[in-house]
């Protein structure tokens, strides 16, 4: 497999509203590809979040009792919280200045997603899209590639971030082995490779954090369309969860 990941520079600033395929193709084109069959775009949340109209003006938040009292005791703006608090299905855990949501979807994230990082206005924070997965579709119609909508995620048991897939369509969300050999003859029982989150987190570090550049195209990757593939898929059912 020879696998190519470039990042996709001149995507303009995002904005509501606009038509973010025509934005995506057009940075493409600008930065001298074309899409090929096989090939997938990943794109970063905020893109998403910005074109869906998925902003809040903090200034226009009321918080709650509650949100106030939790932010007094993480030292956190409490109308940040009372967004993180509608943005979340539970708190999982709160430490320090860390509060670890289960968000509407599913996903344990630190805040349930908002972030007030690369957002054009100071004051003004993001949220996840409403569906990563329909989104990601709709990219993958209107641009006729495999499509992965990224978020950064921290890692239980690891410092660091990394990317990860939230949303995806075409693109398999696992490279299954199990039943298969290894060169030794050993059977593979349990390798279920996570392959949207593998592809998110090498073209996070494609794309960067400061450079303005929110979309890549992987080339190389061999895969096979997928049409019911969905990033919740991902997601381990609290059943199986060895930790809960």
């Amino acid at each position: 497999m020879n696998l190519q990941i470039v990042s996709i520079q001149n995507v303009p600033e995002i904005r509501p509203g606009m038509n973010l395929s025509e934005c995506l193709r057009g940075a493409v084109r600008s930065s001298g590809w074309s899409f090929q069959p096989g090939d997938i775009l990943a794109v970063t949340q905020k893109v998403i979040s910005k074109a869906e109209g998925r902003i809040v003006n903090l200034g226009d938040v009321v918080p709650s009792a509650y949100s106030v009292s939790i932010a007094r005791r993480m030292s956190k703006d409490p109308r940040l919280v009372e967004i993180i608090l509608r943005e979340s299905r539970r708190i999982v855990r709160m430490r320090g200045e860390v509060l670890i949501c289960e968000t509407h979807h599913g996903f344990i994230c630190a805040n349930a997603g908002v972030d007030e990082s690369n957002v054009e206005h100071a004051g003004w924070v993001t949220l996840l899209p409403k569906d990563p997965d329909r989104s990601a579709r709709a990219l993958a119609r209107e641009l006729g590639c495999g499509v992965i909508i990224t978020d950064t995620f921290g890692r239980v048991w690891r410092d660091g971030l990394v990317d990860a897939a939230i949303g995806i369509a075409r693109v398999p969300a696992f490279l299954d082995f199990r039943g298969k050999t290894d060169p030794y003859g050993h059977r593979l029982r349990v390798t279920l490779l996570a392959a949207a989150d593998a592809l998110s987190a090498a073209a996070g570090l494609a794309m960067g954090k400061t450079a303005g550049t929110p979309a890549a195209v992987i080339r190389g990757f061999e895969w096979e369309e997928a049409q019911d593939t969905s990033a919740a898929s991902l997601l381990r059912p609290a059943e199986r969860d060895l930790f809960l």
